[in-house]
């Protein structure tokens, strides 16, 4: 199903799309949008939205696919607009879990490779928790003389260390929130004197239960704060990462950075193996009580 603006995606009926899991992927570019989609797709997400100007073509999923494709045409990049189709698909999808991501951006939660995203939202509910904190990993080519754009898929590099969380303070009384922290890393850390402080951030809750006035607010956590902890308080629970070349194709296309940066590579980088065992032994996530 097509739509032709976000605001036609607003007027669609809630709960016409059926279960979920969904994932939405927001294309601000033509960069690995098709390798985003069958990522997502491979995941096991029955309905796929797409938020992408008319200008990125798309193409079809697989035939005999049971998994839907939603393409909504916009302006992806405008001001508040991923933050808006996120907050629609809260609406249109009450109860269903939820994904989203940008171009570029793979998501990895432990065992991914033999489990199903259904597999896991459902064992996370068991948990009591209704949503899931993931990480935003940095990828980055190895080589930008090679790869201009310093997006790679066979030759992906990232930070094996140099990540470490501050407590998140509450903004009325300014005491630390309980479970909640900001995570810092990757090139966001590493170069940020190019990123604005308010980006710095690689936390993201990038995978969760959606209800009723919930909301998705501009730094990326939610309107209900519990929904925002990266753990329940009895015991450690199951979190992912996104693995993103994002900031990367950010700080070579801003002409700023770009002349500045020569290399991404630095001591500590090392080759991305598309694993989530590797992830978690790096402890950029972890499985919590699921085995």
């Amino acid at each position: 199903m097509d739509f032709d603006s976000l605001d036609q995606f607003a007027n669609a009926t809630p709960g016409q799309f059926g279960k979920g899991p969904a994932a939405l992927v927001i294309a601000e570019d033509r960069v690995e949008v098709a390798s985003t989609i069958e990522h997502v797709h491979s995941l096991g997400f029955r309905h796929i939205f797409v938020l992408a100007p008319p200008e990125i073509e798309l193409r079809p999923l697989p035939a005999g696919t049971k998994t839907q494709l939603h393409v909504i045409r916009a302006r992806s990049r405008a001001p508040g607009a991923a933050q808006a189709a996120v907050n629609q698909l809260i609406e249109k999808m009450p109860g269903q879990w939820l994904h989203y991501c940008y171009n570029g951006e793979y998501l990895f939660y432990p065992f991914c490779e033999d489990r199903s995203v259904g597999e896991m939202v459902t064992w996370v509910l068991e948990e009591r928790r209704t949503a899931i904190l993931t990480y935003v990993v940095d990828l980055y080519a190895p080589n930008l003389r090679t790869y201009p754009d310093a997006v790679s898929l066979d030759n992906a590099m990232l930070d094996s260390s140099g990540y470490y969380a501050e407590a998140r303070p509450d903004e009325e009384t300014g005491h630390p929130k309980e479970r909640q922290l900001n995570f810092y890393g990757g090139l966001r850390w590493r170069f940020e004197e190019h990123v604005a402080k308010p980006k710095r951030k690689i936390d993201r809750v990038g995978l969760f239960q959606a209800k009723p006035g919930l909301r998705l607010r501009e730094d990326h956590t939610l309107s209900d704060e519990e929904m925002n902890t990266y753990a329940c308080p009895w015991h450690h629970s199951l979190t992912a990462a996104i693995c993103s070349f994002r900031v990367a194709k950010a700080l070579r296309t801003n002409p700023g950075s770009r002349h500045d940066i020569s290399d991404f590579r630095w001591h500590r980088s090392t080759p991305f193996h598309w694993s989530s065992l590797q992830l978690m032994e790096l402890g950029l996530m972890e499985p919590g009580q699921w085995f």
